[in-house]
């Protein structure tokens, strides 16, 4: 259904609209209009009116009827001056030119205009309909305060561009106020991580802060990992240290690494001391390295078994690190002292049947690095045999991360 069969009104027509008393009296008109999302998220719960003094407020169940024609006409005069409410989304101070992300067509537009449903009952009501952000929109922003017969008449020969207002996210910049309009945040979590990227990354600063800062710490990891390090050590930074740790600890340590080394070496303390001890301490380690090196692209996150595991038993065990499962193609093998001897392909765990001896499945040949070697290096030894992923071992053959082909080509994209 389109707003054109609708019975509507647009906030531009919304606004300057008389307001009569009881006994059809002008008594104001109207600045602005707010809803208050904890009590009702689409309904207009306020009309802020003036006659040339201070604002009057009028509340919904105050109005009996709204229209372009008549204007609006109150059931009840007995108005209050009006108070800023730290509740309230106002129409013209808080919705107006500011930026919405559109969660169906995954981008960030502004807000042009806004359409608003009358809904007919015992007494009128307006409610958000949709959100207008096209060339029509515009058009009724240039030729506001003309004779709303006249301007939809004229508007008619530009297409339509909307947003409905239940797809919608409002982007503010302060993140306290957008808690306390308890939007929620399910349809953007529910994006891919690498569409909410994307529209993080079209937003300013103060906006960006915002929406990191009040999505779920889980998403919101996943999300920072598609943007470039120094933007997410920007987010970061901006964040309180609990919550940008809160975070920090949801992403994989190689990449929380990169993020926290862009910073301030004090704030960077500052996030790592907020995160729990063995996160924070595999973090540190991989920032001691040079980020030209194995050491400084690998993963502390591997999933390892002893050398004579057996496939039933190995099945088993990869449920414990289902966390791992989505970013792991190969599992290493160790001998009794804790030196990695072999890889085995995930693949080949579907060869065999449960008898079978983990060793029997490993490649021929352990490919392996240090974590001392060059990024080109190893870009070479990806290439030359096809790897999935790479061991980094320690001089004594301990296991000191991982590099895997997404590494590779996170690299390469960079260059």
């Amino acid at each position: 259904m389109t707003p054109e069969t609708l019975n509507h009104i647009f906030f531009t027509e919304l606004l300057g609209m008389p307001v009569f008393d009881l006994k059809h009296r002008r008594i104001a008109r109207v600045k602005d209009a707010a809803v208050v999302p904890l009590i009702h998220s689409a309904r207009i719960d306020r009309f802020l009116v003036s006659a040339g003094g201070p604002w009057l407020s009028v509340r919904y169940d105050q109005i009996a009827s709204i229209s372009l024609r008549h204007g609006i006409q109150l059931s009840n005069e007995r108005l209050y001056p009006y108070h800023s409410d730290e509740y309230m989304l106002r129409m013209q101070r808080d919705l107006l030119d500011q930026q919405i992300i559109d969660v169906n067509g995954r981008k960030v537009v502004r807000v042009n205009d806004v359409t608003l449903e009358v809904r007919r009952d015992d007494r009128d009501c307006l409610l958000i309909y949709e959100i207008d952000v096209g060339v029509r929109s515009v058009f009724r922003r240039l030729v506001q305060g003309l004779p709303s017969a006249w301007v939809r008449g004229m508007q008619k020969a530009i297409p339509p561009n909307s947003i409905r207002w239940e797809f919608c996210n409002i982007v503010e910049a302060d993140p306290l106020r957008r808690l306390r309009l308890n939007i929620s945040h399910d349809r953007l979590e529910l994006m891919h991580p690498a569409d909410l990227a994307d529209i993080v990354e079209e937003l300013g600063p103060a906006e960006r802060e915002a929406i990191i800062g009040t999505l779920d710490s889980e998403v919101a990891a996943e999300a920072l990992s598609e943007i470039d390090p120094k933007m997410q050590a920007t987010i970061l930074e901006a964040l309180e240290p609990e919550v940008a740790a809160d975070i920090v600890e949801e992403m994989s340590p190689d990449q929380a690494a990169d993020a926290l080394g862009q910073m301030e070496d004090e704030t960077t303390e500052e996030i790592i001391d907020e995160m729990d001890e063995e996160p924070g301490e595999e973090v540190r380690e991989l920032m001691e390295y040079d980020e030209d090196t194995a050491g400084g692209m690998m993963n502390t996150e591997a999933i390892l078994m002893p050398l004579e595991t057996t496939l039933d038993d190995a099945l088993k065990k990869l449920r414990d690190h289902e966390d791992l499962l989505e970013s792991t193609h190969v599992l290493f093998l160790t001998s009794a002292d804790g030196k990695v001897t072999a890889a085995v392909p995930l693949a080949r765990l579907f060869l065999a049947d449960g008898a079978t001896p983990l060793s029997e499945l490993a490649v021929e040949r352990l490919i392996a690095t240090k974590p001392s070697e060059k990024k080109n290096r190893v870009a070479e030894l990806f290439d030359k045999y096809n790897l999935l992923a790479l061991p980094v071992l320690e001089e004594d053959g301990t296991l000191a991360g991982v590099i895997t082909a997404d590494d590779i080509i996170a690299m390469l994209r960079k260059k």
